[in-house]
């Protein structure tokens, strides 16, 4: 592989995830991984897998690969966090946070395309992403509030792979 061109990846990146979890027309693959539920999305040189387990807190990992789903991975970040464990239970209020996270997904960011922009607020939910970094190496914090209180946070860190 060539000089990783950073700049495609990223558009890819966003393309991915707006057709992916953001989606709401997103479809779930048959998974490498017993009990998880999968997204993937290709377009052109690049492939992408989202693999997450769980639903109240759901940890997971993203993963680019120059080619086809077992290409070489040149991208990768890990994710995990979910709803404040008091909503733990609460199927529909966490349906209605995850409603509100797709939202804020769909709307990457091409300079950070990691997860949401720093600042989403839609009627009483409000998203906030802190991210350190950026897409060669980067780690974030991202907090769903709604009515002022915080319902949901999750913690990321990824980035580009290099191989010996």
């Amino acid at each position: 592989m060539g000089e990783l061109n950073l700049e495609e990846l990223a558009e890819f990146l966003v393309e991915a995830k707006k057709n992916t979890y953001a989606s709401v027309n997103k479809m779930k693959i048959a998974s490498e991984r017993p009990r998880f539920d999968e997204l993937e999305f290709q377009e052109g040189e690049y492939y992408y897998r989202d693999s997450y387990c769980g639903f109240f807190q759901a940890p997971g990992m993203e993963i680019v690969r120059i080619g086809v789903k077992d290409g070489t991975p040149i991208w990768t970040m890990a994710y995990s966090g979910g709803m404040i464990d008091r909503f733990y239970g609460d199927v529909a209020f966490a349906k209605q946070v995850f409603g509100f996270l797709k939202k804020a997904l769909g709307a990457v960011p091409l300079q950070m395309p990691f997860r949401g922009p720093n600042n989403l607020k839609y009627g009483k939910w409000e998203y906030v992403n802190e991210v350190l970094g950026d897409i060669r190496r980067f780690s974030g914090h991202e907090r769903i509030l709604y009515n002022g209180e915080e319902v949901f946070n999750q913690d990321y860190i990824g980035g580009v792979v290099v191989g010996k």
